[in-house]
């Protein structure tokens, strides 16, 4: 990204706003600001979202420097990168998720490592089908499961089956259903089979050959900038109007050409030989050299003989389980879910920075991901450290440089920044 397609922020302070001040945010918003946050709840509050994790854990594990003493609160997602993190063995792992869906993911996902063998569970996870799901199911992973979460799974295991309009797991929930619309128009502009290519060649040089003379002008149509450059589509897939409006005010070209602009880095600039999560995206499926940690033969192995154990996960908000939680916490993955804090849900992200006040260690880092180039909401809030209001820019001592070289080399590579600190509050 250049200077130059950066833009001024938008000069948003994270001041503590009154209920009137909400009220009066929330009834100035458009028509489309309403119809996308709508569909976002509607689709995201009662559906599976992710069916795989995206945020790059190589570029995590290398950020948090996982020890033996060290406990991790996370966001669940799909469960991919908790898996991950666990074969660095830390003491414990909690996964926090509102959607109680993306939790039953990855108890599924626990639950079948312990109940299966290697080739089936890659067979059901790696290839996202497996022959008679249902049996499967029944014998050996639903007795390992939870109660809580048998109902879900229970009238989903359809999800496994090879179907011909949603081939595998990989098309289900939201962001499945965008995915398996997505490769039907590249298969449609005969751009998927170049797109393949891309995956198997190992210089860069033939990579950008390749995507500017038989991609880049196939798959960038004006229809697909118009149809990504309208909020409601991007909530289809789980980016809220926040981080919208963040892209829009700091990026040059707003939405559509941020998309375009990440695609073009992750196809001409970075390595795709190891790059799962486009390849997931794209095919529908993982290979055994292509695929998440877990998903691996010694993973695998590792996780089902007791590291596996050290995750549990818990349907609540971050703010609410750190009232709750007793024990000291050294590691923190927040995602990108405090860019919707920021805008709907000031009070909540001033509360929740209070109890991360409360509960880090002396030792505790922080990781969070943002839409926004740059990031203004955190530093201002307040928090009460040892009897004494400090704003949390004070209390935190960032890693910029580290931050920078890994999000340059983040595979995903779809979000605006990526941000390292560790607490000195204490």
């Amino acid at each position: 990204m250049t200077e130059a397609q950066r833009k001024p922020p938008s000069g948003h302070t994270c001041t503590s706003e009154t209920n009137s001040e909400e009220n009066t945010a929330m009834s100035s918003l458009t028509f489309v600001d309403r119809l996308s946050r709508s569909l976002f709840a509607q689709l995201h509050g009662r559906n599976l979202v992710y069916n795989t994790c995206w945020e790059d854990p190589r570029c995590d594990r290398e950020a948090l420097q996982l020890a033996a003493h060290h406990n991790v609160l996370m966001i669940t997602s799909a469960g991919c990168n908790a898996l991950d993190y666990a074969l660095d063995e830390p003491s414990h792992i909690y996964c926090i998720d509102v959607n109680p869906r993306q939790n039953a993911l990855l108890e599924l996902k626990i639950a079948a490592i312990r109940g299966l063998d290697y080739e089936s569970f890659f067979k059901m996870f790696g290839n996202g089908h497996i022959e008679d799901a249902k049996g499967v199911y029944q014998r050996q992973i639903r007795p390992h499961l939870a109660d809580k979460h048998r109902p879900f799974w229970d009238r989903r295991m359809g999800y496994f089956r090879k179907g011909r309009v949603l081939p595998n797991f990989y098309y289900h929930g939201t962001s499945g259903w965008f995915a398996r619309l997505m490769t039907m128009y590249l298969k449609f502009r005969k751009a998927h089979a170049a797109i393949g290519a891309m995956f198997e060649v190992e210089s860069a040089e033939e990579r950008r050959e390749i995507y500017y003379k038989h991609i880049r002008h196939l798959v960038w149509s004006d229809f697909i900038r118009r149809l990504l450059g309208y909020g409601p589509t991007l909530s289809l897939v789980g980016v809220p109007r926040p981080q919208q409006q963040q892209i829009a005010t700091q990026y040059d070209g707003g939405v559509p050409q941020f998309i375009e602009d990440a695609l073009e880095s992750v196809f001409t600039r970075l390595p795709t030989k190891d790059n799962y999560f486009w390849w997931i995206y794209l095919f529908g499926h993982y290979t055994e050299d292509r695929c998440p940690g877990y998903l691996k033969r010694d993973g695998f192995e590792r996780l089902k003989a007791g590291f596996v154990d050290r995750i549990s996960t818990h349907s609540t908000t971050i703010l609410a389980f750190l009232e709750q939680c007793d024990e000291p916490l050294h590691r923190f993955v927040l995602l990108d879910h405090m860019d919707w804090l920021s805008t709907y849900g000031q009070p909540i992200l001033e509360a929740e920075w209070q109890a991360i006040a409360d509960r880090a260690a002396p030792d505790s880092r922080i990781l969070w991901r943002s839409a926004a180039l740059e990031v203004d909401f955190v530093d201002p809030i307040e928090v009460t450290v040892n009897g004494e209001r400090q704003p949390v820019g004070q209390l935190l001592r960032y890693n910029r440089e580290l931050a920078q070289r890994l999000h340059a080399a983040d595979r995903v590579h779809t979000y605006g920044s990526f941000h390292i600190a560790d607490w000195i509050g204490r």
